[in-house]
């Protein structure tokens, strides 16, 4: 039992599960265009072990006490899968298109510079993830462009009105889905970040992701021809809303970590099973 624990944590904290949970929000915007292509969600799964695990090795100091214990334990174990993982990415990188690269580069400059300090003086210096308010519009804008623009960039396909609300909608579902993990990192993060708990408070935040799931559902009605996705979406964002109204900041370690990073894996599971 004690084996299997300690395999569920590797899974989780070693970020394999969100970088599942990428992979399927990219399925998601291929099946919904009928792709049937795994090159480009397997280049997003292997970027973001890549990304996150680099970010965690960078900013161990900043992190919880017991995911400090974690990462130094896995040290080891952790290098060696992103440097697999890296090796991956290389090897599909000259599979993409040109254009497909090029449209990743900004989403690449947000995450190398979220927690890498970017002098903008000889003497200061500053993360995106430290400048107030900017840190959930970099994870929602830099998720719905790698996991929207990105594949539909790369297979050649137009973004009109209907990519662009699946773009809007899941920066929105992101936004909503990154408050509990604000309420969580309530007591971690320095004041002058200003998220949305710190400058609203808990329950105004968890309004705000109210407001975020509502849009995401009504921009469902702005696609031409009507979309059968509704019931979906409806499903997924109603399971979204129970976790961010249940969100309290000494919430246990799997809450945000697992079961809300998992909600992509549901949606994928509902897409292709519906």
């Amino acid at each position: 039992m004690q084996m299997l624990k300690r395999i569920f944590d590797f899974y989780v904290f070693s970020n394999i599960h969100v970088a599942l949970a990428v992979y399927c929000l990219t399925k998601i915007t291929l099946f919904e265009k009928r792709i049937d292509s795994n090159l480009i969600p397997l280049f997003v799964l292997f970027s973001t072990i890549v990304s996150y695990n680099l970010i965690r090795f960078y900013s161990t100091s900043e992190t919880q006490h017991w995911l400090d214990i974690f990462v130094k334990k896995n040290r080891k174990i952790l290098f060696g899968m992103t440097l697999l993982s890296g090796v991956g990415l290389i090897y599909l990188t000259f599979q993409l298109q040109i254009k497909g690269i090029i449209s990743l580069l900004p989403f690449g400059f947000f995450t190398l510079f979220y927690i890498i300090p970017l002098p903008f003086q000889k003497k200061s210096s500053v993360a995106f993830r430290n400048v107030a308010l900017l840190k959930l519009f970099l994870i929602a804008i830099s998720y719905a462009g790698v996991t929207v623009l990105f594949p539909l960039i790369n297979y050649n396909m137009e973004i009109g009105l209907n990519e662009t609300v699946i773009f809007i909608q899941r920066f929105l579902f992101i936004a909503a889905i990154t408050i509990p993990f604000d309420i969580r990192d309530l007591k971690f993060d320095r004041a002058d970040l200003k998220t949305i708990p710190q400058v609203l408070g808990i329950q105004k935040s968890k309004v705000v992701g109210l407001f975020f799931l509502m849009l995401f559902l009504g921009l469902e009605f702005f696609k031409y021809p009507n979309s059968n996705n509704l019931t979906i979406n409806l499903i997924i964002a109603i399971i979204s809303l129970m976790f961010i109204l249940k969100s309290i900041p000494n919430q246990n370690k799997y809450y945000s970590a697992f079961f809300i990073e998992g909600l992509p894996i549901i949606w994928m599971f509902l897409v292709v099973f519906s």
